[in-house]
């Protein structure tokens, strides 16, 4: 790692990170959130948190710094949340129902907002979540979005377009504010 790398949108030496250890200080909440986004069930995130960042301590001197190190991390976090995705699906056939998860006894409002977001999240079609959830969940560029998805750019904005609507409409479908 001898390049200067761009960390988001401002860029470090690698003395500012300058161990794995801040790396992934640093970067561990972003790619929480996101596997969480991509659909990654809530009781197997801390393992592909660290299947994340095993794979990155192994490439680590292989990135060039040809793209962000978010846009990077991004990448390798899809990949890792595809596989623990259809591992999921492998072993439960059977999907909890919001219903059942909002009326829990004792839930607050906060989290029956997320129990619906997520829920919401869940009808949208792959292409259209993990497009936006890195959109609006975790702020990305539509630019920063088609590197980490290898695509066009004008297909992340119709993807985008159409993922908002798709949202709306899920929240409407289950009740919650549009």
């Amino acid at each position: 790692m001898t390049s200067t790398l761009e960390l988001g949108a401002t860029a470090t030496t690698d003395a500012e990170v300058a161990s794995f250890d801040a790396l992934y200080e640093k970067y561990a909440p972003f790619v929480w959130r996101t596997l969480r986004g991509f659909g990654v069930a809530q009781g197997d995130i801390a393992d592909a948190v660290q299947e994340v960042f095993l794979i990155v301590h192994r490439r680590l001197d292989d990135f060039e710094g040809r793209s962000s190190l978010r846009t990077w991390l991004c990448s390798i976090t899809l990949g890792v949340a595809r596989n623990a995705t259809r591992k999921r699906r492998r072993e439960h056939a059977a999907h909890s129902s919001f219903a059942a998860g909002a009326r829990a006894h004792g839930q607050s409002g906060a989290v029956e907002a997320i129990d619906l977001v997520n829920v919401v999240l869940d009808e949208l079609d792959e292409d259209k979540r993990l497009v936006f959830v890195l959109a609006e969940l975790e702020q990305l560029t539509a630019p920063e979005i088609a590197e980490a998805l290898k695509m066009n750019v004008n297909s992340v904005y119709s993807r985008l377009r159409l993922a908002r609507l798709a949202f709306e409409a899920g929240l409407a479908k289950h009740g919650g504010a549009s």
